[in-house]
């Protein structure tokens, strides 16, 4: 698997600083006492990615170590959003040694975390090649980390849905049946919500159009079988040109997705890119990089 990740910036300084904050403090409680038995003296450490992996999460890296030493040097040998191979060095650090043995954990449970996001993020984009569909995240994400994956879901080339409930309005069954149908449902949330975008939920062809004629942002065509997927796309676009995305969520995995895309819908969202990862294999050790490795 090749990718060139996208231009992404990072979350906000501030945030960034809050997780490692929150991470350090129930690490570390009222002192890391194994470490006080090491020397402080001025040491070195190498950074190992042991697997094929998306690097993802320097910035939150970094700060753990930072936190601990401000003067502490970190030399990156590979970009954030690179693919490499296992038996990467990634970077090499020099600092005080309690310091990097203190920080170690809780900077890599966040680099690990956020490069096995994006490693996943990777593998799903690159099932959708060549087609014209983007690939959004969910809200499924690790409690107090959402900012921190959807960045990662992004270095690994995939799109962002909503953040929380508060930035977009979601319609589904439950709304429209309380407001009697879709065109009420609609001129309600766009009565009191007119700044946000809107997000409507059908479950039949006929609702579908009924939701085209109210110009939403976008609609989600849940539970559709492949046949009414593509209908659904032809109406869309046969009939109400184009303007109004289709997204697809729910049931799918990796080994559907290509089949999804291809029937033409604009996008598909998948809780699997930050719920079901696998923490890609890290390890930080003190001394020089071994031969083998450099």
């Amino acid at each position: 698997m090749s990718f060139v990740p996208p231009s992404v910036q990072p979350p906000d300084p501030a945030v960034i600083a809050e997780n490692v904050r929150a991470a350090l403090a129930e690490d570390i409680g009222n002192g890391d006492a194994t470490a006080s038995l090491l020397p402080d003296s001025a040491d070195n450490a190498y950074l190992l990615c042991k697997e094929d992996a998306v690097i993802a999460g320097r910035p939150w890296f970094d700060a753990c170590h930072r936190a601990l030493d401000p003067d502490v040097r970190i030399d990156w040998r590979v970009d954030e959003g690179a693919h490499v191979a296992a038996n990467t060095v990634l970077a090499i650090l020099q600092g005080r040694s309690r310091a990097l043995v203190t920080a170690e954990r809780a900077a890599l449970n966040f680099l690990q975390t956020l490069s096995a996001t994006a490693t996943t993020t990777a593998h799903h984009v690159a099932a959708v090649a060549g087609t014209r569909t983007q690939l959004l995240d969910t809200r499924k994400t690790l409690p107090g980390l959402r900012i921190a994956q959807k960045y990662a879901v992004r270095m690994g080339g995939g799109h962002n849905h909503r953040i929380g409930l508060y930035d977009t309005v979601m319609l589904k069954e439950n709304h429209i049946r309380a407001a009697g149908s879709i065109a009420s449902a609609v001129a309600s949330a766009q009565e009191k919500f007119p700044q946000l975008p809107l997000v409507i939920e059908v479950e039949t062809i006929e609702q579908l159009r009924e939701a085209l004629a109210t110009g939403c942002t976008r609609i989600l065509i849940d539970d559709f079988d492949a046949a009414m997927r593509r209908e659904a796309v032809r109406i869309a676009h046969d009939e109400f040109g184009g303007r109004t995305p289709l997204e697809v969520s729910g049931g799918v995995d990796l080994a559907s997705l290509r089949a999804i895309a291809e029937d033409g819908v604009d996008c598909i969202s998948i809780g699997a890119l930050t719920k079901h990862v696998h923490a890609v294999d890290l390890s930080m050790k003190l001394g020089p990089v071994p031969s083998h490795l450099a």
